[in-house]
């Protein structure tokens, strides 16, 4: 983290604060789940190689580490779209915004139900 006083380190500490309050629960093996199924960048296609984690929705806007808001995404696309609305920064640089919803959408739903925690199978809690 930055140190002083400047600009960056007020914004290092404010994310620092942000990611305290809220869980964040993407496993490492929901982490390679999500690249294998992406196979590259989500946003450009770009082949896999070095993919950095990005929430769908900006940690600045609510969101969070979870397996449902997180997608592999180039360190270009993931830089260049920073906390913007997913949808706005995908029409601005004239990607498929059908595409790659609708593609978040089946991956999300299919991962999601991969690593849903078995229902339990005791019957009723205990008291």
């Amino acid at each position: 983290m930055p140190t002083g006083g400047s600009k960056q380190v007020r914004a290092a500490r404010k994310r620092k604060k942000r990611m305290a309050r809220v869980v964040h629960d993407l496993t490492d093996a929901q982490w390679d789940a999500l690249k294998t199924s992406w196979g590259g960048c989500a946003y450009c296609t770009a082949p896999a190689g070095s993919l950095q984690k990005d929430c769908v929705q900006a940690i600045s806007r609510g969101g969070r580490y979870t397996l449902g808001n997180v997608v592999p995404a180039c360190g270009s696309c993931n830089a260049s779209k920073c906390n913007a609305e997913v949808t706005g920064w995908l029409r601005r640089k004239r990607l498929d915004e059908r595409t790659f919803l609708v593609r978040h959408y089946e991956i999300s739903n299919e991962l999601t139900a991969r690593f849903a925690t078995p229902p339990d199978a005791g019957g009723s809690p205990e008291a």
